[in-house]
Parts: structure tokens; C-alpha cells; sequence
């Protein structure tokens, strides 16, 4: 399995970006001009066992995908695993805050 990774330096603290992420159906499309939409279908934001449906243009095409939280630890991290089909070449990821 490839693993890929990617960071960027955000100046503010990690409680403020993880409340970025628990309103992150209002944020989706500020984040980048490809994302169409976002919605909950499970449970609360970020939560584990909670499902996110999303909508994006990737390569040009719309592409729609479920993601399944895992493992949340407020403040520090966020890991999911993509449903079928797109898990077949995603299977999981994750946002580490520091």
C-alpha cells in the first residue's frame, strides 16, 4: 500500500482548528472550489461511527464518497475509513492537529 502524506503550518491553536472541523458542512466549500456538497447521514460531526457524505470534482469529475469515523480525539486527531467503492483506492485517512 502507498501511504501519502501532506501538512501545512495553520497559525492558531489546535482547538480552534478542531472547531473548524465540527462545523465543517458549513466550511466545505470555503475550503476549495471543487467541493459541491457535504452533509451528515450518522450521527454528529467527527464522532466515531459517525458517516459523512461528500460531493467533489476530482479530475475534473463529480466523484461521491462516504467516510466512516473511527477514532477521534478532540483537539489532536480525526481518522476515517472511505465505504465502497472509493475505499478500494482510499481506504482510510486522517487529520492529525499539533
Amino acid at each position: 500500500m502507498i501511504n501519502l502524506k501532506d501538512s501545512i503550518e495553520i497559525k492558531t491553536t489546535p482547538k480552534e482548528i478542531f472547531k473548524w472541523f465540527l462545523h465543517f458542512e458549513e466550511n466545505f466549500h470555503a475550503w476549495h472550489p471543487d467541493h459541491i456538497d457535504c452533509r451528515w447521514l450518522k450521527g454528529k460531526p467527527f464522532e466515531e461511527g459517525s458517516i459523512l457524505y461528500i460531493e467533489e470534482y476530482l479530475h475534473g469529475k463529480p466523484h461521491k464518497m462516504k467516510f466512516l469515523g473511527t477514532k477521534v480525539e478532540p483537539n489532536r486527531k480525526i481518522e476515517y475509513k472511505l465505504l465502497f467503492p472509493i475505499s478500494i483506492i482510499c481506504p482510510k485517512g486522517s487529520f492529525s492537529i499539533e
